[in-house]
């Protein structure tokens, strides 16, 4: 099998690792930037780097498309007009709506996994980024059933699970899980007070910080693709905030039991 990843970022490399390592596929590379590609080369990411793109698409039985959501359809429609016609297409954009609702071909399906690292750049690439992970799959209403099948093959030989989701729903699932996270995150180290020496943390702000001031090019990019969602999002978590301000203000301590059982129980329902 020959399987094009296009985008030799974090992601990009590590599915091209574990493309090789997992499915035995010849992977080719491409990415607009030209030290992306000896870069993967040297990590064993890819077995060879494309010059145009044309020439890592055209021969892929599956492409992968691992650029920022603000430059995937455009991305995907030349790829589509690029690829064979019986190769099948995802991408792996944290943010699926705008994409399906751009891209209408039968060998497309989005897709996306969860996972990834505070690094950036392949050097921090694994071949097993994606084992026993979930990796969402969003077909579209053009998207062809034997598509979705190939895809969701080669998902589950990457190690993943994949499981099929409504593109509307997987953004607003995302902007609470994944979006709101990281701009809560952002809030949280913006909000510490200035001083110059080194601040000790617990490890409750550690970990609640774990993603702040990630990269901020896709970071602008995923929230505006998905701001109606995150909007949504937020103005529930501002509602929370006000009423557990409210708490604080009257003294009700029936009241924050109650609002920290209520988190319980929800924590509870998360899988692990």
């Amino acid at each position: 099998m020959r399987i094009a990843v296009v985008g030799l970022g974090l992601i990009g490399a590590s599915l091209g690792l574990a493309a090789r390592e997992h499915l035995g596929a010849h992977v080719c590379g491409w990415d607009s930037d030209p030290e992306a590609v000896p870069a993967a080369l040297a990590l064993g990411a890819i077995d060879s780097g494309a010059g145009p793109l044309a020439g890592a698409v055209a021969t892929a039985d599956a492409v992968f498309l691992a650029a920022p959501v603000g430059a995937l359809p455009e991305l995907a429609a030349t790829v589509l007009a690029q690829a064979a016609p019986g190769s099948v297409i995802s991408d792996v954009g944290s943010t699926k709506r705008s994409l399906c609702e751009a891209v209408s071909d039968p060998r497309f399906v989005g897709g996306h996994p969860l996972a990834g690292a505070e690094s950036r750049g392949s050097a921090g690439a694994r071949g097993d980024m994606f084992t026993g992970a979930t990796w969402y799959l969003t077909p579209g209403p053009a998207t062809a059933p034997a598509t979705l099948a190939t895809v969701r093959a080669l998902v589950e030989g990457l190690g993943a699970r994949p499981l099929t989701i409504d593109p509307a729903l997987h953004d607003r699932l995302m902007a609470s899980v994944s979006h709101l996270p990281h701009v809560f995150a952002n809030v949280l180290v913006n909000g510490l007070p200035a001083t110059d020496s080194e601040l000790a943390v617990g490890p409750s702000f550690r970990d609640g910080t774990r993603v702040a001031g990630a990269n901020s090019e896709l970071w602008s990019d995923i929230f505006l693709d998905n701001r109606v969602a995150l909007d949504a999002a937020i103005a529930e978590a501002i509602s929370e905030l006000t009423e557990v301000r409210s708490l604080l203000q009257r003294g009700d301590r029936d009241g924050l039991r109650r609002f920290s059982d209520r988190a319980a129980a929800a924590r509870a329902r998360i899988s692990r």
